[in-house]
């Protein structure tokens, strides 16, 4: 089963940017998408392209901004938006399908902000998503996958000094809040398979970023540690043009 994370900073825009291309050479079962920036007439229109798919789309109040969705192979047993958190349930950032051995939670999470504004309240949502996930797990394995927004080493940010304690993405907030789901007991499904590989999965549109590869990687697939037996690979798809971010993924076998 092999499910994908993409970060699509428009879900308009990157179906006009060979999106299905990109589906051909990734074949995901599911795949989640964050930063649809449409409302859920748009993101149906424009994903009516790939009927093969069960379609479900989360959007905010606010047109244009954040939102949700999930394209599924499998028809998920339940549905659930947001958190149940009124706070956090108007910018459509959350989308959890319930399935056989698993819960999937596709994740837009909040970005603190190029003046930290929302730093706070990133701290509140870290600490209400995983509640919300510890909750889960109580019923059976869980997958949180998406934009975290949220580097967690130094290895997983091109130029960390520079960064650290300055910059959204790369606060120590976020670290603590990110390494509080790891103690939990969730576990990164790319680091765990690959301890040592450096690679990015969002580039700045500034300074040719993505062509000199000075990156972060803000993309994650975290799993239960009961899913760990069944991960047989995770990965990077760099090649994946179309967004700031490239898409990230699993794949399990049971």
């Amino acid at each position: 089963m092999r499910i994908i994370s993409f970060n699509v900073n428009g879900i308009r825009a990157v179906v006009k940017k060979d999106l299905s291309q990109s589906m051909a050479f990734m074949s995901p079962d599911v795949i989640g998408f964050q930063e649809t920036k449409a409302n859920n007439d748009q993101v149906i229109e424009a994903l009516s392209i790939f009927p093969e798919y069960h379609l479900f789309s989360s959007s905010a109040d606010r047109p244009g901004y954040s939102g949700t969705a999930v394209l599924s192979k499998i028809k998920p047993l339940s549905v659930l938006e947001g958190l149940g958190i009124d706070e956090h349930d108007h910018e459509g950032r959350t989308l959890t399908l319930e399935y056989e051995k698993f819960f999937l939670v596709n994740c837009y999470v909040p970005n603190s902000g190029s003046e930290l504004a929302r730093l706070d309240y990133r701290q509140r949502w870290d600490k209400d998503m995983l509640a919300f996930l510890k909750k889960l797990e109580e019923k059976k394995p869980v997958i949180f996958m998406g934009d975290l927004n949220v580097a967690h080493q130094p290895m997983d940010l091109a130029n960390p000094k520079s960064n650290y304690n300055k910059t959204a993405g790369y606060m120590q907030a976020e670290i603590d809040g990110f390494q509080n789901y790891l103690s939990a007991g969730l576990v990164d499904s790319f680091r765990n398979t690959y301890p040592d590989t450096i690679k990015y999965s969002w580039w700045s549109a500034r300074f040719n970023s993505r062509a000199k590869n000075v990156g972060w990687r803000i993309d994650y697939c975290l799993i239960s540690s009961g899913l760990v037996g069944y991960l047989r690979d995770a990965f990077i798809f760099n090649e994946v043009m179309g967004s700031d971010h490239c898409p990230v993924g699993i794949e399990l076998a049971f």
